[in-house]
């Protein structure tokens, strides 16, 4: 595909090591869930400070075309939860979360719930979520991808379903967001190849928890949600840890400063391991009650890295890598083939047209120092791969990146938020 020469964003270059604290806004993967559970809870929840982008925004318009109230009180969102129905049409964009966590709600809706996205998204996998429950007894009209219609009866018994989840941790986090409200629970055995991302499974049964539900999951592979009620709770939202990664690598390219403030002590936030990550690449990494800190160390070192739980930092990682004096080697990230776009062909793509040295192996990337220079970038409609494409900008003078605008999936301003960071101004 030939690249745009219009509307490109020019990435900035940094002239001088940076020096900023920034707040990134509330966790994407903790807001989408919190908004799933309060729909679904047996009362109102306050959402304190919840993210306000793309992802977000399409869950909360999927939930209130449910019949859901979700209204806006400041900073806040509070969610009065109501008799689920249909017929309501959802946009899923090219939102995982809403594409997955939102066919195992409208089971329980009385009437039917039709489900479409953007293009890209009726390539990603759907069949496991599907066909679970349609096991289970579910009437889903159409194949094993969108666009689909659930014809829901009010109600859904639930029970036992064997799934493959080797390709997103998300298809468990789905059945359990919802299988408290099933008439026998849920129980979700995964058989296949290790699940990815796990920290994204502990995230939904920590919340789940913390709203009353009863979850065991001590037999290895499998998750166990007794049927029950669901707490209506207040939910301060975290920020988004993996949204900090470019801005903490800004710190490690110019040999600078940042520090993202409020970083949680304790989380189940994949992005939490960007502590010791960036620690590996050779920066000084430091958690205080002030946030997490991370200083440019005298130059980015090669890493060997299993990145297969938190394959989400990968794309900012690989720019980080390609900027170091040694090479890098990332692993265990097979599945990110099926994410917003394949990111594994992605990365490597974009990085050689820059000038790298880049090897893509079965399962992730060989990433050897070449020296760089400018080109224009493509995002394949991936906030990530334009993450990437920005940190990469802070070093090598004339990348320009094509749909920045694609950012606004999880942040509603990167580029504001960017500008700011290299002007040395509190980036709020």
């Amino acid at each position: 595909m030939d690249i745009p020469t219009t509307g490109l964003w020019a990435a900035p270059t940094a002239e001088s090591p940076v020096d900023a604290d920034i707040r990134v806004p509330g966790s994407k993967s903790i807001t989408n869930r919190a908004l799933v559970l309060a729909a679904l809870a047996d009362g109102p929840s306050v959402l304190r400070r919840p993210l306000r982008a793309r992802d977000t925004l399409l869950m909360a318009a999927a939930l209130r075309g449910l019949g859901v109230q979700i209204s806006e009180d400041g900073d806040d969102w509070v969610v009065a939860p109501a008799p689920l129905r249909g017929p309501a049409e959802v946009d899923c964009g090219l939102a995982g979360t809403v594409m997955r966590f939102v066919p195992p709600v409208a089971v329980l809706a009385e009437g039917d719930v039709a489900f479409d996205g953007d293009p890209r998204a009726r390539e990603r996998p759907m069949g496991a979520i599907l066909t679970a429950l349609r096991s289970l007894g579910a009437r889903i009209d159409g194949g094993d991808a969108l666009p689909f219609t659930v014809r829901g009866t009010g109600s859904f018994r639930g029970g036992a379903v064997e799934i493959d989840a080797s390709d997103s941790s998300q298809f468990v986090s789905a059945l359990l967001l919802a299988g408290a409200r099933y008439d026998d629970g849920v129980t979700v055995h995964h058989v296949g190849k290790q699940v990815p991302s796990l920290p994204h499974i502990e995230m939904t049964v920590d919340m789940l928890r913390r709203r009353g539900v009863e979850v065991d999951d001590s037999e290895p592979a499998t998750w166990r949600v007794s049927p029950g009620p669901i707490a209506g709770v207040d939910e301060e939202i975290e920020p988004d840890l993996s949204n900090a990664a470019p801005f903490l690598a800004a710190a490690l390219v110019t040999g600078g400063r940042v520090r993202v403030k409020a970083w949680p002590e304790t989380t189940t936030q994949a992005g939490d391991a960007l502590r010791e990550i960036f620690n590996m690449l050779g920066g000084h990494v430091r958690l205080d009650s002030e946030g997490l800190t991370v200083r440019g160390g005298d130059g980015i070192l090669g890493v060997d890295l299993d990145l297969h739980d938190v394959g989400e930092l990968t794309p900012v990682i690989a720019a980080v890598a390609a900027l170091a004096v040694e090479p890098s080697f990332l692993r265990g990230i097979a599945h990110l083939r099926n994410h917003e776009t394949d990111r594994l062909a992605a990365l490597s793509t974009e990085l050689r047209r820059l000038g790298a040295d880049v090897t893509e192996t079965e399962d992730g990337l060989e990433i050897r120092p070449r020296p760089l220079h400018g080109a224009v970038l493509r995002t394949y409609g991936d906030h990530r791969m334009a993450h990437a494409a920005a940190v990469l900008g802070l070093a090598v003078p004339g990348v320009s990146v094509e749909d920045i605008e694609t950012t606004r999936k999880t942040l509603p301003d990167f580029p504001g938020m960017w500008e700011s960071l290299l002007a040395r101004e509190v980036v709020a």
